[in-house]
């Protein structure tokens, strides 16, 4: 680019076209550009991409880019877009600590500021709870009431067959007791009535056959029948 300086200055105006000498003006300013001008613009770009991946929802590869600038510039600002997407990520750990190494280095935050970041961290630390709750539930052997809830059987299927007639039961007469057995006929009273009273009948029978029962009185018991016919004594 130096070389058109010379030709500038042994070459009048007139030997270039119309508009040729803006057009070598303009290229020499943009040559004398320092390269640190034009990492700033790159730089730029980088955090034109890293919001643009924010409000996306690529939180990931925003933190990437915040991480890089942040290596370059050391600008607290970084930190606090970093916490911010750890914070969109549901991480608290790594948000609480992006917002404190924030809040430690950013020296010239107002107290509005400095309440905001605050209650991102409060919000970080109960998110935080939470998950270990929820991971230490987790974590916890089942209940024995879950445990026989989890073993019953399934209920039983249903039989569709068609149902078997029941069998007919036998019904079997009782059978009367048999009768007790009798005794003999001469262990009975009765018995011993009877021949008590045949033995009495035969007694009396024979004595009135002897003629007990048909004597008369005789007089002439004693003596002789004789004399007293006769008038004696």
């Amino acid at each position: 680019m130096m070389t058109f300086i010379p030709l500038l200055g042994r070459c009048p105006a007139k030997c270039y076209p119309r508009g040729a000498l803006a057009t070598l003006v303009l290229i020499g300013v943009l040559a004398q550009a320092t390269p640190g001008q034009a990492a700033s613009k790159a730089k730029d770009s980088r955090e034109l991409r890293a919001r643009e991946d924010f409000a996306t929802g690529h939180y990931q590869e925003a933190i990437d880019l915040y991480g890089k600038l942040y290596a370059e510039k050391l600008h607290p600002t970084y930190l606090r877009n970093i916490g911010r997407c750890y914070q969109k990520l549901k991480e608290p750990e790594k948000a609480i600590d992006s917002f404190r190494d924030y809040l430690t280095r950013a020296k010239n935050l107002s107290a509005d500021e400095r309440k905001e970041i605050e209650g991102y961290i409060a919000d970080m630390e109960a998110l935080k709870e939470r998950q270990a709750a929820e991971k230490a539930q987790a974590a916890k052997p089942p209940t024995p009431t879950t445990e026989k809830a989890a073993a019953a059987p399934a209920a039983p299927t249903p039989n569709l067959q068609p149902a078997q007639p029941a069998p007919q039961t036998q019904l079997i007469a009782a059978t009367p007791p048999p009768p007790p057995e009798s005794s003999p006929f001469y262990e009975r009273a009765w018995f011993w009535g009877v021949a008590a009273g045949v033995v009495a009948v035969a007694v009396v029978g024979g004595l009135y056959a002897g003629g007990v029962f048909t004597k008369t009185f005789d007089p002439c018991a004693g003596r002789s029948c004789q004399t007293a016919a006769a008038g004696g004594p």
